[in-house]
């Protein structure tokens, strides 16, 4: 019977592979961490790796943050509600939070949601229903992270 083999990593090897991992895409701290422990490093291993990449600016959670911010927002149309939420998941802290929250300007961030609000009403014109359809148009913005009384408000103007 044959026994699959167990890839290992001395430090140095980690510290590397995990280099290139870091400059591929910025990374948070907990998905580092979670790559370590993939790789099966040992707690002493993975502290002294995390503090090289900290040290080499290989990792920067507010770089992190302000990157994803930006993205899921230019990319996804998010709203600052839903970003927010997946930044706290990854254990970002308030202030990186509200640095990155910083990256979207008022005018950009009002234009998206009107765009996206628009086109979500158009891909609902079959519906008659006036209820179902505000219902579905609100329950579309709200799970893409916009604020209840844009919502809400939006949804008034659009389905009346």
């Amino acid at each position: 019977m044959l026994q699959k083999s167990i890839k290992t990593y001395t430090v140095e090897e980690a510290k590397r592979a995990l280099e290139r991992y870091c400059v591929y895409q910025d990374r948070c701290h907990q998905e580092v961490r979670k790559k370590l422990l993939e790789m099966r490093m040992i707690p002493d291993a993975i502290a002294v790796i995390v503090t090289h990449l900290i040290e080499h600016n290989f990792l920067n959670e507010e770089r992190f943050a302000k990157a994803f911010a930006r993205g899921k927002f230019n990319h996804k149309s998010w709203g600052k509600q839903r970003i927010v939420r997946e930044l706290k998941q990854r254990q970002i802290s308030v202030y990186n939070i509200k640095t990155a929250l910083l990256e979207i300007s008022d005018e950009d961030y009002i234009t998206t949601f009107d765009t996206l609000s628009r086109k979500r009403i158009e891909q609902l014109s079959r519906e008659k229903d006036k209820y179902k359809k505000r219902k579905k148009l609100a329950d579309y913005l709200l799970y893409r992270g916009w604020e209840g009384d844009l919502v809400y408000e939006r949804v008034k103007e659009l389905v009346p």
